[in-house]
């Protein structure tokens, strides 16, 4: 979701301005993957490297996410959202992690759209964990080398149980991953927009949609 910083600056704002707007589209992108009957979405909503970013605006960042589930948890439950989140959560302040965790119990038995907030994620970080929960196996001699495979080892990221996307939607006109589910996105379609994220509509979603029902996914195949 890129492009929050730059649609403030254009308008003579503080950052923090952006990422409010940003938290808004969030809410219309929600509509829209219900109405498209859409499984899962993965929200990548804070990195590892954005705790680089200044005291304040970060200390923001909290504070918003913090409303966004204070206000959106009571709907999300009645409108049967299912609330999972990504990455070392535990560093994550008190409070926040607390909202997160009441959020995530609050929806557990939904059984629609899955919403999935990467937070504090990074995936290099992922994938090391992964190694090191197979390599601890390994060494305590309950799992032997060669019965690694692909499929044990997405069994020990984050992601476990959720399917890898189909689709991955990049605003703000940016042509790079961002350490954003590396291993998940091999087979995954991209969909590159120059719109930045406050400015991305229900319809921009829809658009998306369209453009990726269009394609023929191989996978590697003829």
């Amino acid at each position: 979701m890129d492009g929050n910083g730059r649609w403030a600056k254009g308008r003579g704002l503080p950052r923090i301005k952006g990422h409010d707007a940003g938290s808004k589209a969030v809410g219309e992108c929600l509509e829209a993957c219900q109405e498209a009957g859409v499984a899962y979405l993965t929200l990548y909503a804070f990195s590892s490297e954005n705790w680089k970013r200044p005291v304040a605006e970060v200390e923001g960042l909290m504070f918003l996410l913090e409303r966004f589930l204070q206000e959106r948890t009571r709907e999300m439950v009645k409108k049967n959202i299912r609330l999972l989140t990504i990455g070392r959560t535990d560093e994550l302040p008190e409070k926040t992690r607390n909202h997160l965790l009441e959020a995530i119990r609050s929806s557990a038995a939904n059984t629609g759209l899955t919403v999935i907030l990467a937070l504090n994620y990074s995936s290099r970080v992922e994938i090391a964990d992964a190694v090191k929960s197979l390599a601890t196996q390994v060494a305590a001699g309950t799992l032997s080398p060669d019965a690694i495979t692909p499929e044990l080892f997405s069994q020990h990221l984050y992601t476990a149980g959720i399917p890898d996307p189909d689709l991955l939607i990049r605003t703000s006109g940016e042509l790079r991953l961002s350490n954003f589910l590396l291993w998940q996105l091999s087979y995954t379609e991209l969909y590159i927009t120059p719109k930045l994220w406050p400015d991305f509509t229900r319809e921009d979603f829809c658009k998306a949609l369209e453009d990726y029902a269009g394609r023929s996914r191989r996978f590697g195949g003829v």
